[in-house]
């Protein structure tokens, strides 16, 4: 992001928001990065690896946004994520939870796809090695 939305971001931070998401006010975006990165090191490799490309991927798309109202909903909702990862290494485990309908229902065609294709790689991610689809199509 450029200085002068560092410079908004980092203003924000000295008031709270009223969004229910966030608990108190948004961290920067260098600081909120960093933690997530530090976040994902608690998850399973494969996991984290996927966490990790996703985070990275989404915050270099959004490195040129000047609108400010997306760069505060960008950062709350990364917050929000960020407040519901495991604590530490002797925390639960992460399984993250159901997308909200009213959520679902706000998103744009270009944000459906991007959710069709992280589904994808995720199937690909767990995918077993034994699967029983993998072994039919093999052998014809």
């Amino acid at each position: 992001m450029r200085r002068s939305l560092l410079r908004l971001a980092e203003s924000v931070t000295s008031r709270p928001l009223k969004l229910q998401e966030s608990k108190g006010s948004l961290l920067p975006p260098i600081p909120l990065y960093r933690r997530l990165l530090r976040a994902h090191r608690h998850l399973i490799p494969e996991m984290r690896l996927l966490g990790d490309d996703y985070v990275k991927a989404e915050f270099r798309r959004h490195r040129e946004v000047t609108n400010a109202a997306q760069v505060i909903g960008f950062l709350s909702q990364w917050q929000a994520y960020l407040n519901q990862m495991p604590k530490g290494a002797g925390g639960e485990e992460f399984r993250g939870k159901k997308l909200d309908p009213i959520m679902y229902e706000k998103m744009s065609t270009e944000q459906l796809g991007q959710l069709y294709e992280l589904k994808n790689a995720t199937k690909e991610v767990w995918k077993s090695p034994q699967d029983p689809k993998d072994s039919e199509g093999s052998s014809s």
